[in-house]
């Protein structure tokens, strides 16, 4: 097994779980953090010209001023509820990030928190935006001179470029949040886990079944794939104790039979409606 110290190295860390198991991550990287931002500014560039059409088009006899108001007050919230809002969901990810395969998770392990959530893109508006609304603005007046052009790109580059001057790839807002933006690629829920031999399986009451959804399902595989005996004893004696259940002694295939039933159980719930992504959600 490798040791932690050369696990750490490049993009690849530990992650324990508030279980006290060691998920292993991989972090985005800076590259694909910035297409996922590039992206999101795309979709959010596309509604904002959607709108724009539409408010010229009604806007017969309007005062410019007005719309002009109305469309950068439109533009300050689309900016910060996109990525807040789309981050505090249980795929913890805007589109930018669903499409370059990066979510958002808290560093000390626990559960992504709207504070944190709400703290990390508030950062982006002082790094980003705010800036390049302020020339803009001076450049809509005709009053933008050279030194605040500068000053203003330089602003902006310095917090741009951050990730790529620390270990972690972190932003200024994630410095703030406690949060990191990795990797969410994942193997199928496939047969080789669940298997298809004639073997005896164990059987779960409902309410073990119930203590968990999707996204445990997934971190539930992770260990079972990664095959780390530690990992593998503390995920089995967590699932007990919280079930009730007694311990047989075989770890292993207590967390395969227990993943093989949830992953139906869940597949089940799907078929008539019903979804629950972790096991926060009642």
């Amino acid at each position: 097994m490798a040791s932690k110290a050369a696990f750490e190295h490049g993009l690849r860390r530990a992650f324990i779980t508030p279980e006290g198991v060691d998920l292993r991550l991989e972090l985005g990287s800076a590259a694909s953090r910035a297409g996922a931002f590039l992206i999101d500014i795309a979709l959010m560039i596309t509604i904002l010209a959607v709108v724009t059409i539409t408010l010229v088009y009604m806007a017969v006899g309007a005062v410019d001023q007005f719309l002009l108001i109305l469309w950068l007050l439109g533009s300050f919230l689309l900016r910060n509820g996109w990525f807040a809002l789309f981050e505090m969901g249980s795929r913890g990810a805007t589109p930018g990030k669903r499409i370059m395969g990066l979510r958002v998770i808290a560093r000390d392990g626990a559960r992504l928190t709207g504070a944190a959530v709400i703290a990390r893109n508030a950062m982006r508006e002082i790094e980003v935006f705010l800036p390049l609304s302020f020339l803009a603005q001076q450049a809509a007046v005709g009053t933008a001179d050279m030194f605040l052009v500068l000053f203003s790109l330089l602003w902006s580059g310095i917090f741009l470029f951050f990730p790529l001057f620390n270990r972690d790839r972190l932003r200024l807002g994630d410095l703030v949040a406690g949060t990191w933006v990795v990797r969410t690629a994942k193997a199928p829920l496939s047969e080789d886990l669940i298997g298809t031999g004639p073997r005896q399986r164990r059987i779960f009451p409902e309410a073990a079944l119930d203590l968990y959804g999707v996204y445990e399902l997934q971190k539930l595989e992770a260990v079972l794939r990664e095959e780390h005996p530690d990992a593998i004893v503390k995920v089995a004696e967590t699932i007990r104790a919280k079930a009730g259940l007694a311990s047989d002694g075989d770890d292993y295939g207590f967390l395969a039979d227990y993943y093989a039933a949830l992953c139906s159980r869940l597949e089940a719930g799907l078929l008539v409606g019903r979804r629950r992504e972790s096991k926060f959600e009642r």
